[in-house]
Order: structure tokens, then sequence, then C-alpha cells
């Protein structure tokens, strides 16, 4: 426990989820944490929760696909808590889920603006504040489909290959500025998400078994073990939660 005392946090896609999770965790490490999500409602229970067991929450209105949206959240962290020292590009959809020639392309295209569009909203907000503090450290949440691609997930699979190289441009562009860059790729995870995947009953995702999937909490501590220094061997890429060395690091075994 306070592992990141002092410092500040933003999280996307906030109300729910692994979202939700890693503003969790990361309060629970002393970080102060503005949460920023489409569902403002469920956002103020979080913030709520959080701030009832004695952390600092603040929830923010934000859709990622919308530039100003997300500088207005960058901003919100500037004037609650003084600056933006964490952040976590959650933020994500996954449907339509379809083969490519039937999928409607005004929603494939909506896919890109959240999860593509969303990821560079959120660096590219944050980099002033952080390159002029000293440093700071992006969590990008990737995937599995970045490098393995699944029937049906075309615009998910290009969306989170597309969020790799954003971590890995961010790395070999900002690492000497102190910008620490990193994906988390958690595997399978009970969420909504799931259920929308299993809806489809396309690819053997949709088959799994629900007690197959790890808990959002799981997701939500490798989120903050991220933000330590501990993981600086695994700047620049995708770490796997699925890898047996990175759940004993986070303390999972």
């Amino acid at each position: 426990m306070g592992n990141l005392d002092g410092k500040t946090a933003l999280v996307t896609g906030a109300s729910r989820g692994i979202g939700e999770a890693a503003a969790e965790a990361l309060a629970g490490e002393g970080a102060a944490v503005v949460l920023a999500a489409r569902s403002e409602d469920a956002l103020r229970d979080v913030a709520e929760s959080i701030r009832a067991a004695g952390g600092a929450a603040e929830a923010v209105a934000c859709d990622v696909a919308h530039y100003e949206d997300v500088a207005a959240a960058v901003e919100r962290c500037r004037e609650a808590f003084g600056g933006i020292d964490i952040l976590v590009n959650n933020a994500g959809v996954l449907d339509p889920v379809g083969h490519i020639g039937d999928v409607d392309p005004a929603r494939w295209g909506h896919i890109i603006d959240v999860n593509v569009k969303g990821v560079f909203h959120g660096i590219h907000a944050a980099l002033p504040a952080m390159t002029a503090a000293g440093g700071g450290t992006v969590v990008n949440i990737s995937s599995g489909a970045a490098t393995s691609f699944l029937e049906g997930w075309s615009a998910y699979c290009a969306s989170k290959a597309a969020v790799l190289m954003l971590t890995r441009a961010t790395h070999h562009e900002y690492a000497d500025r102190g910008i620490r860059s990193v994906g988390l790729s958690p595997g399978t995870v009970a969420t909504e998400m799931q259920r929308v995947i299993r809806a489809s009953g396309m690819n053997p995702v949709s088959r799994l078994a629900w007690e197959d999937h790890i808990p959002p909490a799981w997701a939500g501590r490798a989120v903050a073990w991220l933000c330590t220094a501990d993981a600086d061997p695994f700047l620049g890429g995708d770490v796997s939660l699925r890898e047996e060395e990175i759940r004993r690091r986070v303390g999972l075994l």
C-alpha cells in the first residue's frame, strides 16, 4: 500500500469492468484518481465508493472519441489534484462482431474512433503536463488480439494492433523525457464485453465458460503494478497477464 502516494491518475472507461478495478487499485495504492467515461451516473457511484474507502476521486463525463472531452478530463486532473502522473487508456468497444463483408462500415469505424483515436487522444492530451513535470506513466489496455486474429473481430484486432504501435511509438519518442509507456494484455476478463462475445457465438472465445475468465480485480492490480519501477523491464511493449512470471510479480500467485 502507498506505492503511488502523491500521484494522480486518469482512468478512461472507469465506470465498470477493468477501468473500475484499475481506479480502485490505483486509489488503494495512494493515487488520486479522475474517472472518465460516458456513463456519468455509474462514474459517480464508483467515485463515491473510492472516497468512502478513504481515497480521493473525481468523476468526469468523457467520450474518448472526442479529443475535447479527453483534454477536459486531463484539465480536471490538474484542477482537482494539481497534475497528471498516470494515464490508463482503458475505454474500448468490441461490437460489431462479424465478417468484414457483413459488418456496417460506420459501426466498424466507431471501434477505431474509440479504441485507437481514444488512446491517441489520451496520450496527446496528457503528454504536455507529464513532460513538464519530468515524466509520467501511460498504461494502454491491450489484448492478445493485437497479434493474433480471431474470426469476426477484424476491427477489434486491427484496433488493438494499432494500440500496441502507439505504446511502442510513445516509448521510443518520449522515454528520454521520463514517459513510461506500456501495454497490458490481460487475457479474457469477466466483464460485460465477454457477454457480448458469448452472444455472438463466433470464434472460440465465445465458447469459454464464465469461470475461465479472470476477475477484473486481477487486471486492476496489474495496472497499479505497471505504474511502479518493478515493471520497468517491460516498458515499450505489451505485458501479458497470462504469463506466470507476470502474475507472480503482480502478486496474484
